[in-house]
């Protein structure tokens, strides 16, 4: 059964020449039988490597053999490598003569979850987080992915230097899941110690479009994320006696439902916003009130404004009702919006999200290219369209889904795994050909169009 919303067409077949588009760069790998050729015969290395990223996934701030591998493939295409950029950032530095500069990003963590897929290379890794907490180790989120098909495109574009001029810088980021490592990298001098790039681009696999199928968000894609803890407090005693005390669950409670009209009272309905509140701590026996009560929450919006009117809002409510609970001055609640873990919103250039859409649809069908609205996700690869130069950014989706699934779950409704999900199990293949095809093509023709 095929689904009516993503018919499901093979990834390559007959070329199509986009040159009459103006797509130099996707005429370039659809007209030519030795890129398909070239990339049928890496397939079986690249799935191996995948399989070892798989089943090797090491957690943010800790990639280093992860960091090795790369920085190892990365040599062998003949690129200038550094390592050791923003902690365990590596830049590879592609170089084919004058032109213009294209940056690549691919990120190198992984999650603290317990892999459940079931897959003959699943993980198996255990560690101790930075908590002292033994977890497992997954890629969760496809960076394992993500890395494959950087270095494929690397392979290719240093096969094929006669195709191409110009600059690529490849660069493997640290700590993506905790929203630092494109800041530690850009702090450590990624745009002053190397090529500054005269666009960057990043791929990210989705866990709801089938796999073959790559597309390009034009403007906001992903959100602003700020992690805020509420500490809200009380005056404990015993639960035989509540009156004697100021409960600071029941005040939690009462504060968690109240911070809902933030999004379904003071936010315009057309804008987008979310206040969740994902883990609530506090008491620790039955008869027992405590003083205090902690809750974490992730916010998400797009536009800095409605970032700041929502924070302000739960600043504002957390206080106001320790007011009418009869809280004194000096047990109001404290309200902590961590900085160091803001990833601020992606906003994907909207000329080069369209210009990147128009090869996609030359390489794999205008069927497998489908409009996609903006998510509540976040990612750091937004800092690289915020520093001073305010360089064009673009990150696109890739799919991971198998297409029989995906169209079981538009038939029944039943929910695929998402991403930072146990479950998520990518297809590598066609997601690796399609990766490794949609980056080249891009890269090649952003260093060869004005």
């Amino acid at each position: 059964m095929t689904s009516q919303r993503f018919p499901h067409i093979a990834v390559f077949g007959l070329a199509v020449v986009l040159a009459i588009h103006g797509v130099p760069g996707a005429a370039i790998l659809g007209a030519s039988p030795d890129f398909k050729s070239w990339i049928d015969s890496d397939y079986p290395a690249l799935e191996q490597l995948y399989h070892h990223l798989h089943q090797n996934p090491e957690l943010s701030f800790h990639e280093v053999k992860t960091a090795a591998r790369l920085a190892d493939e990365l040599r062998k295409t003949g690129a200038e490598v550094t390592t050791g950029i923003g902690g365990n950032g590596l830049v590879a530095v592609l170089r084919n003569g004058p032109g213009r500069t294209v940056l690549f990003r691919t990120d190198l963590d992984a999650l603290p979850i317990i892999e459940q897929t079931g897959v003959p290379y699943a993980s198996r890794t255990r560690t101790t987080n930075d908590a002292g907490v033994e977890v497992g180790v997954m890629h969760a989120c496809g960076h394992d992915i993500h890395m494959t098909s950087l270095v494929g495109s690397a392979r290719l574009l240093a096969k094929f230097k006669d195709r191409w001029k110009g600059t690529v810088v490849f660069i493997g980021q640290p700590a993506e899941e905790r929203g630092a490592g494109a800041r530690a990298m850009l702090k450590d001098g990624l745009f002053t110690r190397f090529s500054k790039p005269d666009f960057c681009l990043a791929l990210h696999v989705n866990s709801e479009l089938p796999a073959g199928y790559v597309t390009a968000v034009e403007g906001y894609t992903l959100a602003n994320v700020d992690s805020v803890n509420i500490a809200i407090r009380g005056v404990g005693g015993h639960g035989a006696w509540p009156h004697k005390t100021r409960d600071p669950i029941v005040l939690a409670a009462q504060t968690i439902v109240a911070l809902q009209t933030i999004v379904s009272r003071e936010t315009d309905p057309i804008d987008s916003a979310v206040v969740t509140v994902g883990s609530i701590q506090g008491g620790t026996k039955h008869n027992i009130i405590p003083d205090e009560v902690k809750l974490q929450l992730t916010v998400r919006s797009f536009s800095e404004e409605t970032r700041q009117r929502t924070l302000d809002s739960i600043r504002r409510i957390a206080r106001s009702q320790a007011l009418s609970a009869g809280m004194p001055e000096n047990r109001l609640p404290v309200v902590e919006v961590l900085d160091d873990e803001f990833t601020p919103a992606t906003f994907n250039n909207p000329d080069l999200a369209r210009r990147l859409n128009g090869i996609f649809r030359g390489l794999v069908g205008p069927e497998k290219v489908p409009v996609r609205k903006p998510g509540m996700g976040g990612e750091d690869f937004s800092e690289y369209g915020r520093t001073s130069d305010k360089i064009p950014i673009c990150i696109f989706w890739l799919g991971a889904a198998d297409p029989v699934q995906v169209a079981e779950s538009e038939r029944s409704g039943k929910l695929l795994p998402p991403l930072h999900s146990a479950l998520f199990k990518p297809v590598p293949e066609p997601a690796l050909k399609t990766g490794v095809t949609a980056t080249s093509a891009a890269i090649i023709d952003l260093l060869s169009q004005p």
